[in-house]
């Protein structure tokens, strides 16, 4: 239905059927089918559409603030990447205090400080950059509308800043959480206008990242041709990275084996199990355990992926070893944790499966 909905199929013979479970007369299906879309394609979405109402980082007309110089805005921009690094340790309850406050000081630093042209783009620069790891650590908390504002907010400092690839990072971040949330038509419209954003010259390692989200919000649309397509021109710009490539600090953790998590959760959409699961144990086995969120995200991914597969015993063991992991301080472990225990009970009757439920 939904991709009658947006114009990419038109049914034949499900037409009758569809009228069974819709319960309408065959004869009005008969008549929607019959009505044209006008012929004017559909608006191009950009970066801009998205954008929060009014100017959130609009100066102060009458500026008193002390003097902004550049050691300053790179005092800032490390202050960032330790925030960045840490949501690698520490989750999202746990850091969104701190990443909250040193957003609103950043911002409270712009609109009243004084400064030049030249420093005030590199602090807008610093201020996307900032909303963009705070927006990632407020989702990973649960606060999807406050993720949302503060991504929104990301997005017009980068757009001031003038850096599309910033700006597709942070609109990508968005997308991938609404892709997540139930907003799958809105996420690929955003992931897409994201990539759009950074542009044809962007770094490899952020069309990468960014057609990962392209492929994550066609899978989480239902639509698999293009998430498929997706994946492979990730792979292709990824391929494209060399030593001598210079990409922004903050992709310094995308890599192959990010494609290969990402590959391996559309396959599991997908549910194709005979796919996925080499591909997670093959990353798994090489994994910084330290990072224990990512890793408790993985294993969730294996043990739906075994329970695709029919072995109920593997996907009990995969599941165990996650929820030993702990991370209450995520939202996104908690989620994936349910989804997995609720999957696992089509075998409730395997020992295996009973003592993990009764666990």
């Amino acid at each position: 239905m939904s991709r009658w909905e947006i114009g990419t199929r038109s049914p034949r013979e499900w037409l009758p059927f569809l009228a069974l479970v819709l319960e309408v007369p065959r004869e009005l299906l008969e008549a929607a089918k019959a009505v044209q879309p006008p012929e004017s394609a559909p608006r191009v979405l950009t970066v801009a559409d998205f954008l929060p109402e009014g100017d959130p980082l609009s100066l102060l007309s009458a500026r008193t603030g002390r003097r902004i110089g550049a050691g300053q805005v790179a005092d800032l921009a490390q202050q960032v990447h330790g925030l960045r690094l840490a949501d690698d340790v520490v989750y999202g309850k746990d850091l969104i205090g701190p990443a909250l406050r040193d957003l609103r000081a950043a911002v409270k630093l712009y609109r009243e400080g004084t400064h030049t042209e030249e420093v005030g783009s590199e602090l807008l620069r610093v201020i996307g950059e900032l909303s963009q790891i705070a927006g990632w650590v407020a989702s990973d908390a649960g606060e999807h509308a406050e993720a949302e504002r503060i991504y929104r907010l990301g997005m017009s400092a980068a757009r001031a800043a003038g850096d599309g690839v910033l700006s597709g990072n942070v609109a990508g971040s968005l997308a991938y959480q609404w892709s997540n949330t139930g907003r799958a038509t809105d996420a690929v419209h955003l992931a897409r206008a994201a990539l759009d954003s950074a542009g044809p010259d962007a770094p490899p390692k952020a069309r990468a990242l960014y057609l990962d989200r392209v492929a994550w919000a066609h899978t989480r649309a239902g639509q698999d041709r293009p998430a498929m397509t997706a994946l492979g021109e990730a792979g292709e710009a990824l391929a494209q990275d060399s030593a001598g490539t210079e990409s922004p600090s903050y992709l310094y953790w995308m890599d192959a084996g990010e494609l290969q998590v990402m590959e391996a959760r559309v396959y599991t959409e997908l549910h194709r199990p005979l796919r996925v699961v080499p591909l997670l144990t093959d990353v798994l086995g090489r994994y910084d355990a330290s990072h224990a969120r990512e890793l408790a995200l993985y294993l969730s991914w294996l043990a739906v992926a075994y329970a695709d597969a029919n072995e109920p015993e593997a996907a009990a063991g995969t599941a165990g070893r996650m929820l030993a992991l702990g991370q209450s301080g995520s939202e996104r472990t908690t989620e994936r944790a349910r989804i997995v225990l609720n999957r696992l009970r089509a075998f409730r009757d395997v020992p295996e499966v009973t003592e993990l439920l009764a666990s």
